[in-house]
């Protein structure tokens, strides 16, 4: 049993979304994916999927989204990330898959979830812009994360099990380091003893600007397609 993760799928078999804007590497991207991901993942293993899954604004149009993903080996656990409008209530997504016939596909918001010996936690997070409705959206992820990180506790009750952290959005970015400052995030981690945490988001050069390894006794990965290419990362 072991646990992968890949971010920023960006599906668009019902858009025309072509990523390659961002880079010819992203030409043909899903059958790169694919491939390694059959070669990698047994049907007991975990992906995890940080967020900006399929580009279909509405869930009904994501099916042949979530047909390519339910072919795929392993169990696997979705965040939301900024481009996921499709994105609505976890009960009317289940319900989705259900209809579909998708069984091996779930979500991760405002909850955890165990396996094996590990326990997966995270939220989409938000960029640190500290002014207006930047502020109030970053709060309210804060506040999810540590929804997440309770129930995470929850579950660990009795237990010794590593909490691991997911969020689309860095959770740190250069700034922080240059200006030694701690973000939200980042302080909440901290205060909850997390060791490890991985994010995607990022892409083509903004991938120079990831934050990675350890910083505040927490190793920070950059997990988006591109930035791995196209290649799951085992955890």
């Amino acid at each position: 049993m072991s646990i992968y993760t890949i971010g920023d799928l960006h599906l668009s078999y019902h858009e025309d979304k072509p990523m390659s804007i961002f880079g010819d590497n992203w030409k043909g991207h899903e059958e790169k994916i694919r491939k390694n991901w059959k070669e990698k993942v047994k049907e007991n293993d975990l992906v995890v999927l940080p967020g900006d899954f399929s580009w279909s604004t509405y869930l009904k149009d994501t099916y042949e989204d979530f047909a390519y993903l339910n072919e795929l080996p392993g169990k696997k656990i979705l965040l939301k990330g900024n481009h996921d409008y499709w994105w609505t209530t976890v009960t009317s997504m289940r319900n989705f898959l259900k209809e579909n016939n998708f069984k091996n596909v779930d979500f991760l918001y405002n909850s955890a979830y165990q396996y094996g010996n590990y326990i997966i936690a995270g939220t989409r997070g938000w960029g640190q812009n500290e002014e207006g409705e930047d502020k109030k959206l970053l709060n309210r992820e804060i506040a999810r994360l540590e929804i997440s990180l309770k129930e995470a506790i929850r579950l660990n009750e009795n237990q010794d099990k590593e909490i691991i952290v997911f969020f689309h959005y860095p959770p740190i970015i250069k700034s922080n380091l240059l200006n030694n400052e701690i973000s939200e995030f980042v302080r909440t981690l901290m205060q909850y003893n997390i060791k490890r945490c991985y994010y995607g988001h990022l892409h083509s050069m903004s991938i120079k600007e990831a934050v990675e390894g350890q910083y505040y006794g927490i190793d920070f990965k950059l997990v988006s397609a591109d930035g791995l290419d196209f290649k799951l990362l085992k955890i």
